[in-house]
């Protein structure tokens, strides 16, 4: 990081170096605390408007002219989820191509777009289903906003820093999706259920101000540009689809519950929108609130570590949720459902620390091997921003996949959600190999750490 680190706020930042001690003490973790803020407070309103539609469709029945079934309602917040896994990809080469400040501002104010369409159409009695699924993948953008957000708070803080600020940055942004559940419980308790459009037009305004902020206190930051190729170099990278894998099974569960869990309930247990609602908020505030945790633990004892048991109890998890559901308790069912969305948080936490550690761990055995310790970093940095993006992406698909098993589970014969926690059981058991497998078995030889375990040679070796 040179002089020019201490440019003006919203300017392009050259010669950032996080891993400079004396400036980072000096001015670069100031300038990285800034734009972390920030960059948390649009992923969280981000993160709202993508899921509004797992609050929306809770309103929608013959009160308001929408009665809509719910095997239609989860075809609907299964359509936002997956354009927002899709445009993950794209989204964090935005950054790389334009610049975090400016991406930020702008797919902010993208926002405005799904808000203000689901804000008039959800007045509309008799607007056909297929209407909202075009409505409901304008609010896709909102998931695309974590893969830019994450990409561009990777590149501002040290090695040794990034599974918490990760970790803070994501669990600061998935709680945008408890937020919107709270806010839709708010409108019913004092509004009543035939006001879905109350929800939508509380957001507008706060696109707005999350944009400004944006504008006014964000930085760009040339470290950033990826050069070209380094999608595909991240590609030909065997962790990339591992971690992507694991990724799935925990970002992947993340959002998927937090889409379905109002549904599964009103499902489940034929509950009222207001029944619904007041519980739907908890499991995402609770994995929210956790990722950062998760982040921290792996900083400590290692990321592989953390996330091998941390799918063991999800394997235990839904086991939980199968004896709830053959015993009809619903107080059971709620209390593993919250717990496996605390172990999904602790998860994502864990699972995007191993990825910068992961190439971390390669570039000093290259660096052990006689190769450039400087450039040998700098391919780390590059390739573990490229392997946010893609396992971002992938990881949101698993939130698609999540509401299809829901939906075909409970529009089968027994309509039960029984089929779909018995394929969620399996996955998990199969990341628990995979961990395993990939990650600590060679890591018990003698020399060797779990990956996501930094050590403190690797920093500064990426400092020579």
């Amino acid at each position: 990081m040179t002089a020019n680190a201490r440019a003006p706020r919203g300017r392009w930042i050259e010669g950032w170096d996080p891993e400079n001690e004396d400036l980072w003490e000096s001015t670069g973790k100031h300038v990285a605390r800034r734009n972390l803020i920030f960059s948390i407070i649009s992923e969280h309103i981000g993160f709202s408007i993508w899921s509004i539609w797992s609050v929306l469709v809770l309103f929608m029945g013959p009160d308001i002219g929408l009665p809509f079934t719910a095997s239609e309602k989860f075809l609907l917040v299964i359509t936002p989820n997956l354009v927002g896994a899709v445009l993950r990809l794209p989204y964090a080469a935005a950054v790389t191509r334009f610049g975090g400040r400016n991406w930020t501002i702008f797919s902010a104010l993208l926002l405005l777009v799904p808000a203000g369409l689901a804000f008039h159409f959800v007045q509309q009695p008799g607007t056909p289903l297929w209407v909202f699924m075009l409505i409901g993948a304008t609010a896709g953008v909102g998931g695309g906003n974590f893969a830019s957000s994450m990409t561009n708070i990777t590149i501002f803080f040290p090695q040794r820093l990034q599974g918490w600020a990760l970790g803070l940055n994501a669990g600061g942004g998935n709680i945008g999706v408890a937020t919107i559940q709270v806010v839709g419980l708010l409108v019913i308790a004092f509004a009543g259920n035939t006001h879905p459009s109350y929800v939508a037009a509380i957001y507008l305004p706060l696109i707005a101000v999350s944009a400004i902020c944006a504008a006014l206190f964000m930085d760009n930051v040339d470290a950033i540009k990826a050069k070209p190729g380094a999608l595909a170099e991240a590609c030909r990278s065997r962790h990339t689809w591992w971690i992507s894998l694991l990724y799935v099974g925990t970002f992947g569960s993340f959002i998927g519950f937090s889409f379905a869990f109002g549904l599964v309930l009103q499902t489940e247990f034929d509950f009222t929108p207001l029944q619904a609602a007041s519980w739907t908020f908890l499991g995402p505030l609770v994995g929210s609130v956790s990722r950062p945790l998760g982040g921290w633990l792996a900083d400590r004892v290692g990321g592989a570590r953390v996330t091998l048991w941390n799918f063991v109890l999800m394997a235990a998890g839904v086991a939980v949720l199968l004896v709830a559901s053959a015993q009809g308790s619903f107080g059971l069912y709620v209390a593993a459902f919250i717990a496996l969305f605390l172990l999904t948080g602790l998860g994502n936490g864990s699972t995007y620390k191993m990825i910068p550690a992961v190439y971390a761990e390669e570039a000093e055995d290259e660096v052990t091997s006689g190769g450039e310790a400087v450039a040998a970093f700098a391919k780390a940095r590059r390739l573990s921003g490229a392997v946010i993006g893609i396992a971002g992406a992938i990881g949101a698909l698993g939130g698609v996949g999540i509401n299809l098993a829901f939906r075909s589970s409970y529009g089968g014969a027994a309509a039960s959600g029984d089929g779909a926690l018995m394929v969620f059981l399996a996955y998990y058991l199969v990341c628990v190999l995979v961990t395993w497998a990939v990650y600590l078995r060679g890591a018990l030889k003698p020399g060797r750490v779990p990956a996501g375990r930094p050590e403190k040679r690797t920093a500064e070796a990426g400092r020579a």
